[in-house]
């Protein structure tokens, strides 16, 4: 099993995101659950961002890194900006 650890950014786009859009904030946290028991599921990224994998959520975009038992939640964003 995974530990997961968030970044202040993405702590602060999910307090945006929760006020805007709860639906939204309700799936991201769901699919959050689903992360840690197989991060490897979703899509790894490459060029610049390798190491890295992404999860879409309608045009949001959320990016993590796996690094040993440790799942680090770097950012979600519009898709336009997360790249």
């Amino acid at each position: 099993m995974y530990s997961i650890e968030f970044s202040d950014e993405f702590e602060k786009s999910m307090q945006k995101l929760k006020k805007k859009d709860l639906i939204m904030f309700k799936n991201i946290q769901k699919k959050l659950l689903q992360l840690v028991e197989n991060p490897e599921h979703y899509k790894p990224l490459r060029n610049v961002l390798a190491g890295y994998r992404r999860i879409h959520f309608g045009s949001y975009v959320l990016i993590y890194k796996i690094e040993e038992e440790t799942i680090r939640i770097i950012n979600i964003d519009h898709h336009d900006h997360s790249y």
